[in-house]
């Protein structure tokens, strides 16, 4: 009995404060975001980059609306898992989706960590073997692992730390940046084939990677403090913060670095922007900044996606082995998490890490403005034209971005593809494995009773 009682989750409510919940919010967004995505969006619409980030504003602060009216409703450390289960009960839509949403978390954690070690690097030189960045992201995830462990106090503790360090970074950067810029004026007019609708579109996606951190506050909902009104004010308040600093950040870059610079940097972007503003200082301060933020980051998203894991876990909606591991499914979860992350910051470059985790991202973020639509709408009273708009806006990102990777790397999509069919069919067999040992066990009881 005792063993028994120790495989349940554990939850401490209240245990997160409105400001610790926006700082784990924005330390996923910030890591992520502004370090690499960047040169990456450059690369894909060129000089319109800055704009690309603001239109992945608009389209994210109308997703947030079913987040925040979800959450609302029904805090609970589940997060999407258990909105989708809201919308779409024990069937394969909601284990389908749910592990779009886990495997985009994880892929973050990757994304993070080669952006960590991409960022080390430049303080020896660069990693001309390419085996450092791998090694120091996978280093870093390991460290996370370890103070995951530790317990939500020092989690909140040490990522509010950074995020506060971070923020304060990132906003000297960009005023600094700014202000000894011969000019803060992008030259829209010449943007040649990098600026088509399509590729910006596609950018335009990828800049919603650097947002999507918000959903983080969401799987921590039942442990935020009155998480029916603060779950909601930490998501407003996050994306907020982010587009201003977004919005800063790729003026100082567009401003430092010429359209092929900013390309051929694009892994440490925001370094290589501070060496002709600020010389090796500048470089030192960026790296540091980008070294807590990615940290921060990880430290976040192990955090609430372990959670989420082990709510799908108990609700029996994926299948799950103990391999001998004592403690709690949390803990399990949490081992899990940390080897697939692992293993994609071994084997993976950043740019196929981004457009894993934004294709599985925005088709589990359309499932749930769906789910609002049919299912929640009354009962959380939603108005239906913003998730449709919502919609809208997903498919025409995703359009955009699967038609340049198709042209670019269809190996990424093919391997995108490949992996949500083999989700659907394994999700399929054991929901329908479970649901006939459910059935039996109910007809044995039925007999023991007779």
């Amino acid at each position: 009995m005792a063993e028994e009682k120790d495989r349940t989750t554990h939850y401490r409510e209240g245990s997160l404060t409105l400001a610790g919940t926006v700082m784990l919010g924005t330390g996923v967004m910030i890591g992520a975001g502004i370090f690499a995505l960047t040169g990456q969006m450059a690369q894909m619409t060129g000089v319109l980059f800055p704009l690309a980030f603001l239109a992945a504003a608009v389209i994210v602060s109308f997703s947030a609306y079913s987040y925040i009216k979800i959450s609302n409703a029904y805090p609970s450390a589940g997060g999407i898992g258990m909105y989708l289960h809201k919308a779409y009960g024990d069937r394969l839509p909601t284990a389908f989706n749910a592990l779009l949403m886990y495997f985009s978390m994880v892929i973050a954690q990757s994304f993070l960590a080669r952006t960590f070690g991409a960022y080390t690097m430049q303080l020896f030189g660069g990693d001309e073997s390419g085996r450092m960045v791998p090694i120091l992201g996978v280093s870093l995830i390991l460290a996370a692992f370890l103070i995951n462990l530790m317990g939500n106090r020092l989690i909140e503790n040490v990522a509010s730390f950074i995020g506060i360090l971070k923020i304060g970074g990132i906003l000297v950067f960009g005023l600094v940046g700014v202000w000894i810029a011969d000019s803060i004026s992008v030259d829209f007019s010449s943007t040649g084939e990098a600026g088509t609708v399509g590729n910006f579109l596609g950018a335009t996606a990828l800049g919603i990677l650097a947002f999507k951190g918000f959903t983080t506050i969401t799987n921590s909902g039942s442990e935020v403090k009155d998480p029916h009104r603060n779950v909601g004010r930490a998501i407003v308040i996050s994306i907020a913060a982010c587009v201003v600093i977004y919005t800063l950040v790729g003026f100082a870059v567009a401003s430092n670095l010429s359209l092929a610079e900013i390309i051929e940097t694009r892994d440490y972007s925001l370094a290589a922007a501070a060496r002709p503003a600020l010389g090796d200082y500048g470089v030192w301060f960026t790296v540091a900044i980008a070294i807590m933020a990615t940290a921060g980051g990880i430290l976040a998203s192990i955090f609430a996606v372990s959670r989420m894991l082990a709510m799908l876990t108990e609700m029996k909606l994926v299948p799950h082995r103990h391999f001998g591991m004592p403690g709690s499914i949390q803990k399990h979860t949490l081992v899990y998490t940390v080897v697939l992350g692992l293993v994609l910051t071994a084997f993976f470059d950043l740019s196929r890490i981004a457009a894993l985790g934004i294709v599985f991202y925005l088709i589990m973020d359309i499932a749930i403005h769906w789910g609002v639509i049919r299912y929640l709408r009354e009962d959380i009273k939603a108005r239906a034209w913003i998730p449709v708009i919502a919609i809208f806006l997903d498919l025409l990102a995703l359009g955009g971005f699967v038609w340049v990777k198709v042209n670019s790397d269809p190996f990424v999509i093919g391997v995108a593809v490949v992996t949500m069919i083999i989700i659907a069919i394994a999700e399929q067999i054991f929901l329908k494995s479970s649901a006939r040992a459910r059935q039996k066990a109910l007809e044995e009881s039925h007999t023991h009773h007779h």
